[in-house]
């Protein structure tokens, strides 16, 4: 039996998380995307009111949540500001590969913590180079005695400033490729680890972007993810858990755009009449309308299976894919819509628009999501 209904706690959490969106996020985006300043404060809010870290174990302190309940709360942050709910969410990536793959001494050590204090992790993998090239990877990790030593760069690091570890992918056997990449819980005191400037970013300002520096960094063998050479798998199967939630945020701030679209459509007048009965706008927002839906609905069918034990690696890709470029143009036509007012950044839409545009970049360009998509169909 198919049933959409939510459960009494699903539906309070999505409460909880619309009502923070209102409260917190909504009355401060604009200061953030203008200054670029980081929400601390509105992270802390969010951590203290337990919409951070869903996913952590009970073993360790956490909720333990699904996937399916972080796709309902990031769709409410991300109608408010993607980038403060990227801000917030950036914990659940880094925390992903730990969860996924990590010995429980590594889950109660570095996971526990998180749940104990305000803290923030940060997922390294992206470097200068080696963007959706994921095995183009340059960084190394080189075993000395129990430690291994990390030298490399990092960039496009979302938390990076605040983060108090992080997930880092490096090559330990080269000539193995992608099978000979390991993953390592980096704290971020750890010497010879530099933190870049601030990138000053076209959307989610709010979010910190920077790169990151390795050299010779002393990693303990304990804070191996997953086994030597397990890397590239651990980072991938996170995306499986994570995409579904990215997906779920660009929905959000597609909806956004069609709300802002449809008080103005009501409200501005041409001819005579609100531009909301020209056939033309009324048209647009009927197709914004249909691709959140479809864009939500493919999110939770991701979310779903994941949560299933059963493998969703399609369902992510086409979930991510759909959401991120309909969120795209969803704020593109919202612009349109607004017409020479949409192009000011007095009104909401600019914003939208441009903080939509990452989603067909991160966690795996849209391009990418069709290869992954191709791939499966056609195997």
């Amino acid at each position: 039996m198919v049933d959409f209904n939510l459960t009494e706690d699903q539906l309070g959490l999505r409460e909880l998380a619309r009502e923070f969106t209102r409260r917190e996020i909504i009355p401060r985006a604009e200061h953030h995307d203008r200054t670029g300043e980081f929400p601390t404060e509105i992270c802390k809010k969010a951590w203290e009111t337990g919409l951070m870290n869903l996913h952590i174990p009970e073993s360790c302190g956490g909720l333990e949540l699904g996937t399916f309940e972080g796709v309902l709360l990031v769709e409410e942050t991300g109608y408010g500001c993607s980038g403060i709910g990227t801000a917030m969410e950036a914990n659940n990536l880094a925390e992903a590969p730990v969860i996924v793959a990590g010995s429980d001494e590594l889950k109660k050590r570095v996971l526990g913590p998180m749940t104990e204090e305000f803290q923030m992790a940060s997922y390294a993998v992206t470097e200068p180079g080696a963007g959706s090239d994921v095995a183009g990877i340059k960084t190394t990790a080189k075993k000395r005695g129990d430690t291994w030593i990390l030298n490399g760069q990092k960039m496009w690091i979302t938390n990076a400033a605040k983060a108090d570890w992080f997930f880092v992918l490096a090559s330990t056997d080269p000539s193995q490729g992608h099978r000979g990449m390991t993953g390592f819980v980096v704290p971020r005191t750890s010497p010879g680890l530099t933190v870049g400037k601030k990138e000053m970013n076209m959307g989610q300002r709010a979010s910190d972007t920077r790169g990151l520096s390795f050299e010779d960094v002393e990693v303990p063998d304990a804070n191996v993810v997953g086994g030597v050479g397990q890397g590239f798998k651990v980072a991938m199967a996170a995306f499986d858990h994570t995409r579904p939630e990215v997906a779920g945020m660009a929905v959000g701030v597609a909806r956004r755009a069609m709300d802002e679209a449809i008080a103005y459509a009501k409200e501005r007048k041409a001819f005579g009449q609100p531009i909301a009965s020209f056939q033309a706008i009324a048209f647009m927002i009927a197709d914004m309308a249909k691709a959140i839906e479809a864009g939500r609905l493919l999110s939770w069918q991701a979310a779903w299976l994941i949560d299933q034990g059963q493998r969703n690696s399609l369902q992510a890709a086409m979930a991510k894919c759909f959401a991120a470029d309909e969120a795209m143009r969803i704020a593109t036509d919202a612009v349109q819509v607004f017409g020479g007012y949409g192009f000011n950044t007095e009104y909401p839409v600019e914003k939208l628009m441009r903080d939509a545009k990452i989603f067909q970049i991160y966690e795996g360009t849209s391009q990418i999501q069709r290869l992954i998509i191709s791939r499966h169909i056609l195997s």
